[in-house]
């Protein structure tokens, strides 16, 4: 029986969404209070049974407003799942996500009676078949192994009742629609249906009319909309310097705490996670090259800290959720703005503040116009590191500037040695993030916000 302060703070929150006793109790045992925008205004339509497309930023708690009522409506409509039969299905981009949308079931369904399996492809699909063999009620899949097993026929959808595309513009990006379409053509027309992303383009409008039945639309925030409380700041380097602005950010300021750097390729993300071990800088690389027991290894020696930097290229910008990221850096700025959206919303999750730093040479510029339209914007420039490259920042009009200093060479060049950059930096006084506590070591140096009295 639950205690007389834990019913109050059901009452207060989840409870007031119709959601049942067992749900509310996990959720509460999770800390969750009050439910997030999306939640509040997406499940009172879902529990109802409605199709419903729903965008709302990354880290709002999109995975709980579909899950809730999904979860609710297979204990309250008990129904023997058949063998290698799917009662609900959940389909995700990447491998990631898909392992954190089972995650959450298994969290919030704690006090349920769920049968739940995850399958992805990069595994030996041995385990995934015995799993689903006699039947599950809930299945988070990617589309490309769900289809396999599929065609396999290690797995029955004449029995689906609900279906979820979750982050259906990244789907769209990654040309998994003819699976898609294949895959609904095996489930029953009569379904609920809902489609979730962060953003909304145009073919993901397209998209929701041949998949929603008379759908409710829930959009909490503008599109492509940054999270508030992300202080995000652009750095002007010339590319030559750029992996020596990223080993001085992180060996300078310790706030951060736990990083994730975004590269454009996998061979980048490599190359940067090799130079930064070599600096005594503890690093892992996660990309599609990698093995999923790699990925995951990865990933948990980020999520348990052992890491402090995770160096990964765009399959980590959705659906990674690793509490306490401190940092977003965009070591190259992604070519589609949506891209950045995604990134930078790894931090500042779950009511956090966070920073994004996006280090620009001059042949991003054109990314980083498109960005700013992007979120409706311009981003504060911070030329408060010994690599500002003047000659790319003097282009740039309209921009707030963070700091009061320039660092650059005095003749409209901001590119120079590093052992040059290093001295000039050692005097200067640099802000990279809001907190840094003054005369606290930095990997074995005295924090240099005190170097001038010292």
């Amino acid at each position: 029986m639950l205690a007389n302060s834990s019913i109050q703070s059901m009452q207060t929150g989840f409870e007031t969404l119709n959601l049942i006793n067992p749900i509310c109790q996990a959720l509460h045992e999770e800390k969750y209070i009050l439910p997030t925008p999306i939640q509040e205004q997406a499940i009172p339509y879902l529990v109802k049974g409605r199709d419903l497309l729903g965008c709302a930023q990354t880290g709002t708690g999109k995975t709980a407003a579909f899950a809730l009522p999904i979860l609710q409506w297979l204990e309250q409509d008990r129904e023997a799942v058949s063998p290698k039969g799917v009662r609900s299905l959940i389909l995700a981009p990447t491998r990631e996500l898909a392992v954190q949308i089972g995650e959450s079931f298994r969290v919030y369904g704690r006090h349920l009676r769920i049968k739940q399996a995850v399958i992805y492809g990069g595994v030996r699909p041995a385990l995934q078949i015995r799993a689903l063999s006699r039947g599950v009620d809930v299945l988070v899949a990617t589309p490309g192994r769900l289809l396999d097993l599929l065609n396999q026929r290690q797995l029955r959808l004449d029995n689906v009742g609900v279906l979820v595309l979750d982050e259906a513009d990244r789907m769209l990006d990654m040309g998994f629609l003819p699976d898609i379409k294949k895959i609904c053509s095996a489930i029953p027309s009569s379904r609920q249906t809902m489609l979730f992303s962060a953003t909304l383009p145009s073919e993901i409008v397209k998209l929701s009319r041949n998949f929603l039945s008379d759908p409710v639309k829930v959009t909490v925030n503008p599109p492509s909309s940054t999270v508030d409380k992300i202080e995000q700041k652009v750095l002007f380097v010339d590319r030559e310097n750029k992996s020596d602005l990223l080993e001085f950010i992180l060996e300078e300021d310790e706030s951060i705490q736990r990083a994730l750097v975004f590269t454009r390729t996998k061979h980048g993300a490599n190359r940067i996670a090799k130079r930064l071990s070599k600096v005594k800088i503890s690093t892992e690389a996660i990309h599609g090259n990698k093995s999923q027991s790699a990925r995951l290894q990865a990933l948990e020696k980020f999520r348990s800290g052992r890491v402090r930097v995770l160096v990964a290229t765009d399959i980590a910008s959705r659906g990674l959720d690793v509490d306490g990221i401190t940092h977003v850096i965009n070591y190259e700025l992604p070519k589609e703005a949506e891209s950045y959206v995604h990134r930078i919303g790894r931090t500042a999750r779950a009511g956090t503040d966070g920073i994004a730093l996006s280090l620009c040479d001059a042949g991003e510029k054109s990314y980083l116009r498109k960005i700013e339209l992007e979120i409706r914007c311009s981003l504060n420039i911070d030329q408060n590191h010994p690599f500002h490259a003047q000659s790319i920042a003097s282009k740039k009009t309209g921009v707030r500037k963070s700091g009061s200093k320039n660092f650059s060479d005095g003749r409209g060049r901001g590119s120079r040695n590093k052992s040059t950059a290093r001295a000039e930096g050692k005097n200067k006084n640099f802000s990279f993030s809001r907190n840094r506590s003054p005369g606290k070591p930095v990997n074995g140096k005295k924090n240099i916000r005190n170097k001038r009295a010292s």
